[in-house]
């Protein structure tokens, strides 16, 4: 007996919660031993993070438009908000299940119970059974009884297991929150690399149609100079091979420009081809500041709403171990009726006949057959599942930084050099030109020049487009496309 109430009294007196807390999850980028926990604040839940509008550094207003729109109207955004919504029902609920519980109720009992006399038996404490007698109308076999009144029902929670399951709510609806941000970051992203594809595809098919004339020139003239004799069949069948081949590209490029803005209108949640007069006029593509400036990566990276999300399903299961350990522990519950009624409806207004009960209520299982440990076994495995899982997103994420950090670089070094082949290819055309004007070289050599420079623009136009798609990339692994909510964006890129 003393060894029990050793037990119970500290549970009582000092409010224990079972169970590890939380601290934090591993070091990023460490395999790191499990970390020593300590609560987790209860308010974890509230903490919401804002999209940040990178996008606006690209200085495109139909971009600015077309993020505006899919933030608002696209499905998946629609998805994540409702099961955030459903976890901070959870929160509540299981806040809510910490309280006292009462309602109202109401009874009639109508019974017939052959054998026992219920006249007989009145005055006594409980019926008791009578021999038949001679006649069935000696003997009152039925009993009456209404009642009205208030019952409550109050389970104390001794070992903390309530407190647990209320710290994982609240983790899971702060998962649910940054599962909002990645989803806003990832469309983000997402509707700036298709814009920028269109955009690159609008510019290629234009070089596709001015080289296609050149072409075609050439071609024509090639035929020309085949009539006279100058020049063999086979360069003839060269010439028309290459317009076949940009009429072929050309074609690929309409295609792709097509799947792009259906592409763009499906994402802001709407039908396809809805937004073709908004798309339709061809822009240059969006260029990324002259200068971005990172930090610390490893910091920004945890500002990454899929790594948060991951470390609060990480608090989840911890607190979930805390909700096994607390089936070893007793439970005491309290149930109360208060009422008031009789053998008659007039009994329901006599205050005389009010009737009160108190149930106070121990229960303990002390014999399970290790059903409690393996419970306890299962919820410590589901944290080290948890805790693996957010060690393999933040290596992901290390990775994917460093990824789009190596092609960014790389990209900026294409785009100069294809600035210079195309500086290049312009002083070539422009000297071209003044040959044939002088009469040294023929017709056919100026339109090849000319050729090659509209090739020499359309490539830089690529080369434009992969940087600012490995900007977009940027954007997303180093967590620069949100920020916390209330906190002021900080400038982190310039121009």
């Amino acid at each position: 007996m003393a060894k029990l109430s050793g037990l119970i009294l500290p549970l009582l007196l000092g409010g224990c919660v079972v169970g590890p807390d939380y601290s934090g999850p591993p070091e990023l980028g460490q395999a790191a031993p499990r970390p020593t926990f300590v609560r987790q604040p209860a308010d974890a839940s509230t903490s919401e993070p804002e999209l940040a509008e990178w996008w606006t550094t690209l200085q495109d207003p139909v971009l600015d438009e077309l993020e505006r729109r899919t933030l608002v109207a696209n499905p998946s955004i629609d998805v994540v908000q409702a099961r955030l919504r459903q976890a901070r029902g959870s929160v509540r609920q299981e806040r809510a299940n910490r309280l006292p519980t009462a309602g109202a109720q109401g009874a009639a009992i109508f019974a017939d119970l052959p054998g026992i006399d219920l006249q007989a038996s009145q005055g006594s404490t409980l019926p008791t059974p009578v021999p038949a007698p001679s006649s069935a109308q000696d003997a009152d076999t039925s009993l009456r009884f209404y009642n009205l009144g208030l019952n409550a029902n109050w389970e104390i929670d001794l070992a903390g297991g309530q407190v647990r399951k209320i710290e994982a709510a609240n983790a899971l609806a702060a998962a649910a929150a940054y599962n909002v941000a990645d989803a806003k970051v990832q469309l983000s992203a997402e509707v700036a690399q298709t814009y920028t594809n269109l955009r690159d595809r609008q510019q290629r098919a234009a070089a596709f149609r001015g080289g296609l004339d050149l072409q075609r020139q050439q071609l024509a003239l090639a035929r020309q100079r085949f009539g006279q004799g100058t020049i063999p069949a086979f360069t003839v069948g060269q010439a028309n091979r290459a317009v076949q081949a940009t009429i072929s590209d050309l074609a690929a490029a309409d295609a792709e420009i097509e799947i792009y803005m259906n592409a763009l209108a499906v994402l802001a949640g709407e039908a396809p081809g809805s937004l073709d007069p908004l798309l339709t006029p061809r822009r240059d593509i969006p260029i990324p500041p002259a200068r971005v400036s990172i930090g610390d990566p490893s910091a920004l990276m945890r500002r990454r709403p899929d790594i948060r999300a991951a470390e609060h399903n990480l608090a989840a299961t911890t607190s979930r171990i805390g909700v096994a350990e607390a089936a070893r522990f007793p439970k005491i519950s309290f149930m109360g009726i208060l009422g008031i009624g009789g053998t008659s409806i007039g009994d329901l207004v006599d205050l005389g006949n009010i009737s009160n009960i108190a149930v106070p209520q121990l229960q303990w299982g002390l014999l399970d057959f290790g059903r409690t440990s393996a419970a306890i076994a299962q919820a410590r495995s589901g944290r080290d599942e948890a805790e693996a899982q957010y060690r393999q997103v933040v290596l992901g994420a290390l990775e994917d930084a460093e990824t789009s950090l190596a092609r960014f670089a790389q990209q900026r070094r294409n785009v100069a050099a294809f600035a210079e082949i195309k500086r290049s290819a312009d002083e070539a055309a422009t000297l071209m030109r003044q040959r044939y004007a002088r009469q040294v070289i023929s017709r056919g050599d100026t339109l090849e020049a000319d050729r090659q420079q509209r090739l020499a623009e359309a490539n830089l136009h690529s080369a434009v487009a992969a940087l600012t798609a490995s900007y977009v990339a940027i954007q997303k692994s180093l967590g620069l496309g949100w920020t916390e909510a209330g906190s002021q964006a900080s400038a982190l890129m310039s121009k």
